[in-house]
């Protein structure tokens, strides 16, 4: 191992507590070791930037899940890309680009035995930025991808409404459904995202959450009318299939438009993630029986064996201009991650959530 490495400094987030509501400076502990050199068959990665997603305060929480939850103590996970900067693994040599699960750190040693299961895989930075292999050619990405073309199963024609459009999944769900013959309707909070994601990714038009009550509609409405009234306008012939981020009163008025043999994917509720009571279920349900719609999950680690399939086919769609993406990248490395963290439950950012750790 180089001199130089030994010297290095691992700087690292790990939880602290766990979060109730939005998670504060006290839920995080920095904290600080020297970077060891990869024992016998491990490899050292120098992590370059981590995706912030949503999912990430649902792995704060303890409890039954896909996925077990971060312990207390332990380094925040996180999806990263880094750079290979010693190894002892025979699959991976110093100065490849790789992505993984490196969790909010500086440097990710991985162990021989876990390699195989760490997510640590080989990427080709030809076919797309750091940023970019954090998005659509991402988590975000496939789990956009495999929870449209899977789950969704989009015929040309159709209608699809997808919330959180100008997000990281919703951005790639949107412009896949375009790709297939769809008709789509985004959801996203804001004039300046409804227009990026009208004029920017070809939606065929957007629905403004935050918008006031129209001219004439007494403003003492909720505000879930301007979406029940986009929905009428914008899907006049309902809607075949909802791809939800955000869960709430958004998935009940869409739940209120959907056709026969509707399919809902749900990926995530935002809108819940940080509530303090019991989360918000659907009181349009029966919407479901009504129409015999189906309503469906989707984990993207499901999919893993098939993410060369997605990557190469969106790859495709990025070189030959059908697909464009926009990353929110902040800088200020592990250090800036709780605040930063925090912007995807206030809706600061646009785009896919990117924390840049070192030059790349």
């Amino acid at each position: 191992m180089p001199t130089t490495l030994t010297k290095l400094i691992n700087q690292q987030v790990r939880l602290a507590a766990r979060p109730v509501g939005l998670p504060k400076a006290g839920d995080w502990q920095l904290t600080e070791e020297a970077v060891a050199e990869p024992a016998e068959g491990g490899v050292l990665v120098k992590v370059l930037a981590l995706s912030l997603d949503p999912a990430m305060r649902g792995w704060m929480n303890e409890g039954r899940s896909y996925i077990a939850p971060v312990g207390i103590g332990e380094v925040m996970r996180a999806g990263g890309i880094g750079t290979v900067v010693a190894s002892r693994h025979p699959g991976f040599a110093v100065g490849d680009a790789v992505s993984g699960i490196p969790g909010v750190q500086n440097y990710w040693t991985v162990p021989a035995e876990q390699v195989a299961r760490s997510g640590l895989a080989k990427i080709d930075l030809r076919l797309g930025s750091v940023p970019q292999w954090l998005n659509v050619l991402g988590m975000p990405g496939m789990t956009g991808y495999f929870g449209l073309m899977d789950v969704g199963q989009p015929k040309a024609g159709e209608t699809v409404v997808v919330s959180g459009a100008a997000g990281a999944v919703g951005q790639t769900v949107g412009q896949i459904a375009k790709i297939k013959g769809c008709r789509v309707v985004g959801i996203a909070g804001g004039p300046a995202k409804c227009d990026w994601v009208v004029k920017e990714l070809g939606f065929d038009a957007c629905i403004d959450y935050k918008a006031q009550a129209p001219e004439g509609v007494s403003s003492t409405k909720s505000r879930w009318d301007a979406v029940r009234e986009g929905l009428r306008q914008h899907c006049p012939k309902g809607v075949d299939i909802y791809f939800d981020n955000v869960g709430g009163e958004i998935l009940d008025t869409v739940l209120a438009k959907i056709n026969l043999k509707a399919r809902i994917i749900i990926c995530g509720a935002i809108s819940q993630y940080n509530a303090t009571s019991a989360v918000a279920g659907p009181k349009n349900y029966l919407s479901l029986l009504v129409n015999r719609a189906r309503m469906e999950g989707i984990v993207v680690f499901d999919y893993a064996d098939r993410y060369p399939q997605a990557i190469a086919e969106m790859a495709g769609y990025l070189k030959d201009g059908r697909m464009v993406s926009r990353e929110d990248v902040i800088e200020g490395g592990v250090a800036a991650f709780p605040n930063t963290l925090n912007k995807l439950f206030s809706g600061e950012n646009f785009g896919k959530l990117v924390l840049k750790v070192a030059d790349y």
